[in-house]
C-alpha cells in the first residue's frame, strides 16, 4: 500500500502515519512533488494547490482508492473525472470548526459594530461616531448545518439569536436552533434574516447560489457572512447590494478570484470586512489533520465505513458517517 502526503507534514506526523500502518510505503510529496507521485498512490491524503493533478490519469489508471481531503472543502479533488469513479472520497468537514466559527464571529462583530469605519478613522487620527447594530437577538440563517454550521450555532447561541439553518440533510436539530429545514427552503427564510452565514462546499449546486434574486429577498440590511467558498456567492450581484443599500454590510474570508484584486470595489467599501481566506487556520492544523486521517486509515484497513465519506455529486458526508455527529455516540467510533 503507498499512502501519499500533500500537506504540511513534519516528522512525528510521518512518525504516526507509519504507525498506523506498519505496512505501507509512505511518500511526502508536497506541492511540487504530488502530480507525479499521486500516479502510483493507494491512498492520497492532503490538498493540491499550487500544481494541477491529472486526475483524468489518475482515474483511468484506477489504482487510487481513497482521498482524504485535509479542507472541509473538496472543489479541489471532486472533479469530473473523480466523481464517477470508485475512489472513496472524505473531507475534513467538522475538523477546523472552531476555527471557522471563531473567524465567523470576528468578521460578523466586526460588520456589526462598524470596525471598518473607525479603523480608517483611527489611520487619520479621527475620534468619529456612527450608529452600530448589535447581535444579539437578531435572526441568523446559515446555510450549510455540517461540522463548521454546527458550531458557528454554538457559539452564537450565548448571544440569544434566533437560529435558522438549512442543510441538505436537515437532521439532529439542536434545542437552541429555531428551524433546520432542507436545503430547498432557503428561499422562505431570507426575508426573515438579519445575518446570513454561507458554509456549504463549492459544487455545481452551490456555485452562484447567492446572487441578485436571493440578495433582493433579503431583509433591507441584511449581512453577509461567507466562510465557505468566493464562487458559491456572484460577486457583481454582491457589490450591487452593497452599494445600494440593499445589504448592510459583508465578511469575507473568501472571494470568487483569490486574491481578490486590488481594483475590486470590495476594498473600498466602508461596510465591508475581508480577511485572505485564513478561516480554518490553526496552530494545530497538521496535527489535527493527521490524527483524523490516521483514525479514518485504522478504519480503511479494518474495512469499515470511513468517517466523513461523502456522496461524490453533492460533497456532503451523510449523518450516518457524519464525524461530528458520530462524537456524540461513543459507540459509532468503535
Amino acid at each position: 500500500m503507498r499512502i501519499v502526503l500533500c500537506y504540511p507534514t513534519k516528522p512525528r506526523h510521518l512518525d504516526q502515519i507509519a504507525a498506523a500502518a506498519p505496512d505501507a510505503e509512505i511518500i511526502d510529496a508536497g506541492q511540487q512533488r504530488i502530480p507525479e507521485e499521486i500516479l502510483t498512490a493507494d491512498i492520497f491524503c492532503g490538498h493540491a494547490k499550487e500544481r494541477p493533478i491529472p486526475w483524468d490519469q489518475v482515474v483511468h489508471q484506477g489504482r487510487l482508492r481513497w482521498i482524504q481531503s485535509s479542507a472541509a472543502g473538496l472543489d479541489h479533488c471532486l472533479t469530473p473525472p473523480v466523481i464517477p469513479s470508485d475512489i472513496q472520497v472524505t473531507s475534513a468537514s467538522g475538523l477546523f470548526a472552531n476555527q471557522v466559527a471563531e473567524q465567523t464571529m470576528a468578521l460578523l462583530l466586526g460588520v456589526l459594530r462598524g470596525l471598518p469605519v473607525f479603523f480608517q478613522a483611527g489611520l487619520k487620527r479621527e475620534f468619529i461616531r456612527r450608529p452600530t447594530r448589535d447581535l444579539t437577538g437578531a435572526s441568523v440563517g446559515i446555510v450549510g448545518f455540517g461540522g463548521n454550521g454546527r458550531r458557528i450555532a454554538q457559539v452564537l447561541a450565548p448571544f440569544r439569536c434566533r437560529i435558522l439553518a438549512t442543510d441538505i440533510y436537515p437532521v439532529a436539530r439542536p434545542d437552541y436552533v429555531e428551524q433546520l429545514v432542507a436545503a430547498d427552503r432557503l428561499d422562505v427564510l431570507l426575508p426573515q434574516i438579519d445575518v446570513l452565514i454561507l458554509t456549504v462546499p463549492l459544487n455545481a449546486t452551490t456555485r452562484g447560489m447567492i446572487a441578485a434574486p436571493r440578495f433582493a429577498r433579503m431583509k433591507p440590511g441584511a449581512i453577509l457572512i461567507n466562510v465557505a467558498r468566493g464562487p458559491i456567492v456572484v460577486e457583481s450581484d454582491l457589490v450591487h447590494a452593497l452599494e445600494s443599500g440593499q445589504l448592510g454590510g459583508a465578511g469575507l474570508d473568501v472571494t470568487e478570484v483569490e486574491p481578490l484584486p486590488p481594483e475590486s470595489p470590495l476594498w473600498t467599501l466602508p461596510n465591508v470586512v475581508i480577511t485572505p481566506h485564513v478561516g480554518a487556520q490553526a496552530s494545530s492544523r497538521e496535527d489535527d489533520v493527521t490524527n483524523f486521517f490516521c483514525q479514518n486509515l485504522d478504519r480503511y484497513q479494518r474495512g469499515k465505513t470511513l468517517w466523513n465519506l461523502v456522496d461524490k455529486r453533492q460533497g456532503f458526508p451523510a449523518p450516518e458517517h457524519n464525524w461530528v455527529l458520530s462524537r456524540d455516540n461513543p459507540a459509532a467510533l468503535i
